[in-house]
């Protein structure tokens, strides 16, 4: 644990006189969720914490806050903290259950908020007794949850001017509280999603010959297109298509003139998802060639795969070390999940740990449920492991 003396003792310092107020954040962010681009209140109680700091903020286009806190001049470091909800039903029966029908937080962007609000404080306090070595930048971005992601725009307009490296938690409900998890490389994929419309002439099945056999030709495609993408791609890309989706026909002796399938393209490797389209495209129209068949593919790129880059890995490691101490740090495994923050490692180096959720000993939830639970102690394991890493 740290001594008395150091920047770490100072943030858990901090971190433990606001923490009651960060608990109360969370629980009204949770109460009032609110989706993609539509997150106001939320932006509006961001704001009123930044001004209550007494930090430089300013509101994004539309929804969001930047605020910056530190000494001028140098590189700066980012944190970031996503504020949008999901269009999914609170099932809990907690207190501060959401009061929105149909939508909640259910993937822990209250938390993330709250925890960012937490290093903000903790930011601020050090930086009044100058001890602040760097300036900070303070993201907290819109619509995570929707692709290609509320990053993009934040991007384009200059979020990152200035700025050396970059860094986030995620929640993870499968670790139990008091443990981040750490990974160098990929620990998220590329998101895509695919949708193929066919058409063609239908007809009796006693004259499948008069045909195209639209039925056949999608039974076809939906499991041609995924093992030959198998062996399209570097093994080590960890490519993945499932489908989810998959229509055609309403009767048992009718050859449909319709049919549409749906899926997901995920992929761990950077440079095989910039040539993902292309030859899927290439694929689909070699598929069905032999049956005639017209295509209408709707192909829309989601996110990279967020990878963790070395040196702000090992800053990620130092800090969840000195916040809480080396056995916080936890392994972790890659996920075929998408996160925008991908685009933000693509344009400077970062890092994304996952913030231990779990009760020990408790249920085990999972991300985008209605029934998620979080143990708010992470909240301040968060808010110490963010303030943290600006400092090491």
């Amino acid at each position: 644990m740290p001594s008395e003396a150091t920047p770490s003792a100072a943030i858990a310092r901090s971190v433990e006189v606001v923490t009651p107020d960060l608990i109360e954040l969370r629980r009204d962010l949770h109460a009032s969720p609110e989706l993609s681009w539509r997150e106001e209140r939320t932006t509006d109680v961001v704001a009123a914490w930044m001004d209550k700091l007494g930090l430089w903020h300013e509101r994004l286009e539309g929804t969001g806050v930047v605020a910056e806190v530190g000494p001028e001049g140098g590189p700066i470091v980012a944190l970031r903290a996503d504020l949008d909800a999901l269009p999914v039903s609170d099932t809990t029966s907690d207190p501060w259950r959401s009061t929105v029908p149909g939508v909640a937080h259910a993937c822990g962007h209250d938390l993330h908020v709250a925890a960012l609000v937490g290093a903000a404080v903790a930011l601020r306090d050090l930086h009044e007794a100058e001890a602040l070595p760097r300036r900070v930048r303070l993201i907290f971005q819109p619509a995570e949850e929707v692709m290609p992601g509320g990053a993009l725009r934040l991007l384009s307009g200059g979020i990152l001017r200035g700025v050396s490296r970059i860094f986030a938690l995620h929640c993870d409900p499968s670790l139990d509280v008091g443990l981040v998890g750490v990974r160098e490389g990929a620990i998220t994929a590329a998101t895509d999603r695919l949708s193929i419309a066919l058409s063609g002439r239908g007809g009796h099945t006693s004259r499948p010959h008069l045909t195209e056999d639209l039925t056949y030709a999608l039974a076809s495609l939906v499991t041609q297109l995924p093992a030959v993408l198998s062996r399209r791609f570097d093994p080590r890309a960890g490519a993945s298509l499932v489908w989810g989706q998959l229509s055609a026909g309403n009767a048992p002796n009718v050859i449909p003139a319709t049919g549409e399938v749906g899926g997901t393209l995920r992929m761990l490797d950077a440079a095989a998802w910039h040539q993902a389209e292309h030859l899927v495209r290439g694929l689909i129209t070699d598929i069905l060639a032999p049956f005639g068949v017209s295509a209408d593919v709707t192909y829309v790129r989601g996110v990279p795969p967020v990878v963790n880059e070395f040196g702000a890995t090992e800053a990620l490691r130092q800090a969840v070390t000195s916040a809480v101490g080396p056995a916080a740090v936890a392994s972790t495994t890659q996920s075929l999940g998408g996160e925008d923050f991908a685009w933000y490692v693509e344009a400077v180096p970062g890092a994304m740990g996952r913030l231990g959720t779990r009760t020990p000993d408790g249920p085990t939830y999972d991300l985008h449920q209605g029934n998620l639970r979080v143990d708010e102690r992470a909240i301040a394991v968060g808010a110490s492991v963010l303030a943290g890493v600006a400092v090491v």
